[in-house]
């Protein structure tokens, strides 16, 4: 069966579904130019498609991951009332072709530096439900994520295994933090489908902070990563497996007790290279499924600082990282849809627009909470991503010509 191309529904203009304002006040024009002089990826002569917007066109992608690429860069360029009846008619007649050539002159560096530049923690003192006393809640997690069904991206980034032959789609693996408070990705990393978190992880913890307080499941514990993450300056509150051997060493008055950690069981035999943690365990009476033991190791020595009770209560606000992934894999790339991009270089920059995008949204929804003094939780994703899609301002303009002056 021919595949129906999607389209936005006749006499659409972009002021009822798309405003790139958003996406321009947090990614501004003269720094996407600064990012493009840079990574010699400028237009210098004049395009169908400049560098520019098709940087932009790369978010507006991530924010209609459902519609085609035609009907985007239709909506993208009849909503945007600087563009003149030339200009105007000259990008629109633009076919699939042009798009994915324009693409791949862009290429994924120029995104991945705005991702690194421009995305972070946001939070403010003031900011609802951000912090722990003076520490900064992030938490890290990994997820994995289908891609377009091609031999470039099998190649590229593997494919699971499955109980008959092979499963359905290439797939890679993603390890992210997030601030808790904002919902705000940062710190991001993927690789092959079967490299495991903890390796992705080395990267990604990198991005810690002093002031920050780190949550993490059991999968991501290990003496190494412990110590890694624990150089970065920020505190940590890991889970750990129950059979993991932490002898009493003292315990405090809130019921923790301290502990030691080991590389090796040779290490631990001979006292060598010990680390000193905080270990808090706890039961959750009347939870379904809940499991007979909880217990988490911390930096946190000092009960005072940080009791046992918050402690535990904190641990399973890291159940925010998955809300983070649903909204980025669900509500902005589509239930069960996989990324459209055929080579891994597009992959990868179609990945960084979504965190682009994910980010800019993320950004209104904390400013809009900050004026109605609420927590960003109790805003819908799902409601702000349809406000971005249909009825924001534009609060900058991006000049479709290449010979812009330089700022």
């Amino acid at each position: 069966m021919a595949r129906t191309v999607a389209r936005l529904g006749e006499g659409t203009r972009v002021t009822d579904y798309i405003s790139l304002g958003v996406v321009a006040k947090t990614f501004p024009l003269e720094q996407v130019q600064g990012i493009l002089r840079e990574t010699g990826r400028e237009s210098i002569r004049q395009r169908q498609l400049p560098a520019h917007v098709v940087f932009y066109y790369v978010i507006a992608l991530a924010l209609f991951s459902q519609v085609s690429y035609g009907e985007v860069l239709r909506c993208l360029v009849e909503g945007l009332g600087w563009l003149g009846d030339s200009s105007a008619q000259r990008i629109r007649r633009t076919g699939r072709s042009a798009i994915s050539m324009a693409r791949a002159r862009l290429g994924a560096e120029p995104l991945r530096r705005m991702v690194e530049r421009a995305t972070g923690p946001i939070a403010g003192r003031e900011t609802r439900g951000a912090w722990y006393r003076d520490w900064r809640l992030v938490s890290i997690d990994g997820t994995t994520l289908d891609l377009a069904d091609t031999v470039a991206n099998e190649e590229a980034f593997g494919r699971p295994g499955a109980s008959r032959g092979k499963s359905a789609f290439p797939q890679l693996r993603m390890v992210s933090l997030i601030e808790n408070g904002t919902h705000v990705l940062f710190g991001t990393r993927w690789g092959r489908y079967r490299e495991s978190e903890n390796r992705l992880a080395v990267s990604v913890l990198k991005h810690l902070e002093a002031g920050m307080l780190c949550l993490a499941d059991r999968g991501f514990f290990g003496y190494a990563q412990w110590k890694r993450a624990a150089s970065m300056g920020a505190d940590l509150l890991w889970r750990v497996k129950k059979n993991a051997i932490l002898p009493c060493d003292r315990r405090l008055a809130d019921g923790s007790y301290l502990s030691r950690i080991y590389a090796s069981t040779k290490d631990r035999r001979h006292n060598r290279g010990a680390l000193i943690v905080r270990v808090v365990e706890y039961t959750l009476e009347g939870v379904e499924d809940g499991e007979p033991l909880y217990r988490l190791i911390t930096t946190v020595l000092d009960d005072q600082k940080a009791p046992a009770e918050d402690l535990a209560a904190l641990y399973h606000d890291r159940w925010e990282i998955e809300t983070a992934f649903d909204e980025f894999k669900t509500h902005l790339r589509g239930r069960q849809a996989v990324l459209r991009s055929k080579t891994p270089e597009l992959v990868e920059q179609e990945l960084y627009g979504f965190l682009l995008a994910h980010f800019a949204i993320r950004g209104l929804m904390h400013e809009a909470a900050l004026k109605a003094d609420l927590d960003p939780d109790r805003l819908s994703f799902l409601h702000t991503v349809r406000v971005v899609r249909r009825k924001l301002p534009v609060f900058a303009a991006i000049p479709p010509s290449a010979l812009v002056d330089a700022p």
